[in-house]
């Protein structure tokens, strides 16, 4: 099946992906510099595996890397190479993320996510390592009156992170246009949530915490008195904003059928992943409240710099090319989530 180099493997994406490839056959290196991941998810992982009886634990390695450090990059591919099991692809995770912090620290995020990538694909190029598929994101949308976002919508990011996810983008393409035989998947994808069914892997960002369910996870467990809700005069139903949230199982299954369409056929390959359907953060809370039986008191704050009114995803280029679909509603998405956090946290 190949060996494949997983960049940002053991943040929350990246576990969950890692996962799905060794349990489809795949020998996998998880890459990492444990910013905002812990090296335990290695280890979680492997117990997983166990678990079902998959001997693939030997199948399954971590490195602690910077993409930045180009030494390093291509000590990992010359060392599999040279023991006849060389790195056949990448899927890219590895980056900075944070909206707010990218605003306050441009060029730290431009250094990371743009430098980092092209040292990447200079060392994939070097070691004849032409199959990629890159974590991108629906902020190179940007503020939009579309209700639904499609490919060919306008890309213009509103802020930095997304800036640097668009010019990867554009890096991508440059390469695919100059180099034939190179086979790339960019992903742009909306709002991931929720967790493994194991309750063993899910989100725990370390430090800067701006996604909505961890914070929501914090005042279910009443670590919080409450959750900041930014802006309630956004040009939506309840004034809120909407986003389109997906089940982090569903965006790793997107993941692994990207790759394996590419490598049976040499193509450039731009998709959303969402669920295509829009829910305002006020619908949200009732959801995880109804999911959950908990009660997750708010107050509204003002809005963010870099925040847009409306994110959605129009889903049916990847429906129709590669037969995807999400499998887990927003019920799956609360109730796993929240079994992680109580998991993680000890909450019984």
């Amino acid at each position: 099946m190949g060996k494949i180099l997983i960049t940002g493997g053991l943040g929350y994406i990246g576990s969950h992906t890692c996962l799905l490839f060794l349990e489809n056959g795949y020998e996998v290196i998880a890459y990492d510099l444990l910013i905002n991941s812990e090296l335990k998810t290695f280890y979680k992982i492997q117990a997983l595996l166990r678990e079902k009886n998959l001997d693939l634990t030997k199948k399954f390695s971590f490195v602690k890397g910077d993409i930045r450090n180009k030494k390093l990059l291509s000590e990992v591919f010359h060392r599999n190479k040279s023991i006849g099991k060389p790195i056949t692809g990448v899927i890219h995770f590895a980056g900075l993320k944070s909206v707010q912090i990218s605003i306050n620290e441009p060029l730290l995020y431009w250094d990371c996510n743009v430098n980092g990538t092209i040292n990447l694909l200079e060392i994939m190029e070097n070691n004849n390592c032409k199959n990629i598929v890159f974590s991108s994101s629906a902020t190179v949308y940007g503020e939009s009156k579309n209700n639904l976002l499609d490919e060919h919508t306008e890309l213009n990011p509103c802020n930095p992170y997304g800036s640097t996810k668009l010019a990867v983008e554009n890096i991508l393409k440059n390469l695919s246009k100059s180099k034939k035989n190179w086979r790339i998947g960019i992903l742009r994808y909306f709002n991931p949530a929720g967790a493994h069914p194991s309750g063993i892997l899910g989100e725990f960002p370390k430090s800067n915490l701006e996604n909505l369910f961890p914070k929501i996870c914090d005042v279910a467990a009443k670590k919080k008195d409450k959750i900041f809700l930014y802006g309630k005069n956004w040009p939506t139903k309840d004034g809120t904003c909407i986003r389109d949230y997906l089940h982090v199982m569903d965006l790793s299954e997107a993941h692994l059928l990207t790759y394996e369409h590419l490598i049976t056929n040499k193509e450039f390959l731009i998709f959303n992943v969402g669920s295509g359907k829009g829910t305002s953060v006020l619908e949200l809370l009732k959801i995880f409240e109804d999911t959950n039986k908990c009660n997750i008191p708010f107050e509204f704050a003002d809005e963010r710099e870099g925040d847009v009114s409306r994110l959605v995803a129009d889903t049916k280029l990847i429906t129709s090319k590669l037969n995807w679909s999400i499998k887990r509603d927003l019920f799956e998405i609360c109730k796993s989530g929240w079994s992680f956090y109580k998991k993680k946290n000890n909450i019984f």
